[in-house]
């Protein structure tokens, strides 16, 4: 054990000190005979450990002014049970065991009501903590394993004092870790500056070691879930170790403070989706307390949980709508905006740029020195286009500047319609730009007009001369190539009845693909507890626990 040296009394004091027993009360427990080391009583508090020793603690009957743990009715779900132990699920919001500030009701309550045989007057354990071999925190969920008797519950401490137990942990966390998986090896301790926190520590601390790996990343690295194994049980060790990497869980107020403020600042429905730190005990393997067999159990994450891990990817279809100038895509998108969906217009971005106070225009200022600039403030978009048409240097290095604040402007019109099934915006120079490859957009919609039409009677009513329809044309793809790269096709190629109808028929595939991305995900996640299981099992599917078949 790393605790070699280490006087008995005060490796107990330390490890107890979470829990609210004093120094004072773990001395009279040695003393009385209740502390064993390898098997064997060791009434000595100043004993020095050894390295390799097992060693465990039991408590002494209440103190004036404690009383043992009352029963409370309550259903608590056991996915094993014999009568040496129990696995149980534990449900988030509920504390372990009774302790100073948490009088109840706790775990152990609803375990002594259902399980009377726990309770200390039948079993002679701890009267506050009778069964509790290991502890989860109050807002985590999963499962525990409980002992019935004091020998079980001294060979299940054994297990878990000598890492002889398998643990892995289902979190959901801010960002996408990098790289995908790791070991996180950072002694922890008490926080000096916070002394009801944990913190890792760069001088004396104990040591704390997580193994974790990426499972899912959600759209644009919004959060992951990750799986962590830990080897050492220190209290808040996964909230700590991936606060520690920069990757807080989501939830989690005391280790990610900032990330969780901004979270409920989220302008969607996922501001109200973590109401606590998403941390689930899903698989447990542990030796049998009388026959030393494994005893292996998995449990799927709750329903908030879950709901939270869906609600990540089921965010809105983001369609780009593409199309040679002058080919009605303004006309596809006021058609779809008379639908009430919300849309986004390039044009409209670059215009509000350019205007008098516009981030465009004062960065055009600043680089041509007042060249391309009227006396408002707003750009010369003539003389500015002019520019562009003789200078290819002079169009790229404007289309340079603009087009990330239109992108970012379109990302920010997205993120604020998240919770709508499709929105939609038209980008002229999107597949150019190759939105369609970055990420910017899940679907590109394509307008195809005829070219009679187009050049002829579309371009009269825009008032755009054939020279500069052409310019247009020259800086763009051309339509064949736009088209091949579309995932949808809308003819406009009557009038703005039938263009209409292209606009529902567009809408309603939109629709449809957003309902079937949202399936495949919900039919991965059912798949996906199973299949880790079964991994971490190294078997065929590991036998589900309860409510795990969900």
């Amino acid at each position: 054990m790393s605790d070699a040296g280490l006087r008995l009394d005060k490796f107990w004091g330390r490890e107890l000190a979470g829990e609210g027993v004093s120094r004072g009360r773990i001395k009279g427990w040695i003393e009385s005979g209740l502390a064993l080391v390898d098997g064997e009583v060791a009434d000595k508090g100043n004993r020095k450990l050894a390295p390799g020793q097992d060693v465990a603690i039991r408590a002494a009957g209440p103190e004036p002014g404690e009383f043992a743990a009352e029963p409370v009715r309550g259903d608590i779900e056991a996915v094993y049970e014999d009568e040496q132990m129990l696995v149980v699920v534990k449900p988030a919001g509920l504390t372990t065991h009774p302790a100073p500030g948490e009088p109840g009701p706790t775990l152990v309550n609803l375990l002594i009501h259902q399980w009377p045989d726990i309770a200390a007057e039948n079993s002679s354990m701890d009267p506050q903590r009778p069964g509790i071999v290991h502890r989860l925190d109050k807002d985590t969920s999963g499962l525990m394993a409980v002992a019935r008797t004091e020998p079980a519950r001294l060979a299940l401490s054994a297990s878990f004092a000598g890492h002889e137990t398998f643990k892995v942990y289902l979190a959901l966390v801010h960002g996408r870790p990098k790289p995908s998986q790791g070991t996180i090896d950072a002694p922890m301790g008490r926080d000096p500056r916070h002394k009801t926190r944990m913190a890792v520590l760069p001088k004396g601390g104990r040591e704390a070691r997580s193994d974790y790996r990426v499972l899912w990343t959600g759209p644009r690295g919004l959060a992951s879930l990750v799986a962590v194994r830990i080897h050492t049980g220190r209290t808040h060790q996964i909230r700590v170790h991936m606060a520690h990497i920069g990757h807080p869980l989501l939830g989690d107020a005391v280790y990610g403070p900032r990330e969780n403020a901004e979270w409920a600042r989220r302008p969607d429905l996922l501001a109200g989706l973590a109401p606590r730190q998403m941390l689930h005990a899903f698989y447990l393997r542990v030796p049998h307390p009388a026959t030393g067999e494994p005893v292996t159990r998995w449990l799927a994450p709750p329903e908030d949980f879950r709901t939270l891990l869906a609600g990540l990817t089921r965010e809105c279809l983001r369609v780009g709508i593409v199309g040679m100038p002058g080919g009605g895509k303004s006309a596809l998108l006021k058609a779809l905006r008379d639908l009430g969906r919300p849309c986004f217009s390039a044009d409209e971005s670059v215009a509000g740029l350019y205007a008098p106070g516009g981030d465009g225009a004062a960065m055009i200022r600043q680089r041509y020195g007042g060249q391309y600039t009227l006396d408002d403030g707003g750009v010369d978009k003539p003389g500015l286009f002019k520019a562009m048409r003789e200078s290819e240097s002079v169009r790229r290095e404007v289309m340079d500047m603009v087009h990330p604040m239109v992108r970012h402007q379109c990302e920010e019109f997205f993120r604020a319609h998240r919770d709508e099934p499709v929105a939609y915006a038209e980008i002229p120079l999107l597949l150019e730009g190759g939105w369609h490859r970055n990420g910017t957009v899940d679907l590109v919609a394509g307008v195809r007009c005829p070219e009679a039409k187009r050049t002829g009677e579309l371009r009269e009513l825009r008032r755009l001369s054939p020279e500069i329809l052409a310019v247009f044309d020259s800086w763009q793809w051309p339509e064949a190539d736009k088209l091949a790269a579309c995932d949808v096709v809308v003819d406009n190629d009557k009038g703005l009845a039938e263009l209409a109808e292209g606009a529902r028929n567009l809408d309603e595939t939109a629709k449809a693909a957003w309902e079937r991305r949202n399936r495949e995900f919900s039919d991965w996640m059912d798949g996906l507890w199973p299949g880790l299981a079964a991994e971490l099992d190294g078997q065929p599917a590991a036998e589900p626990a309860g409510r795990g078949e969900a």
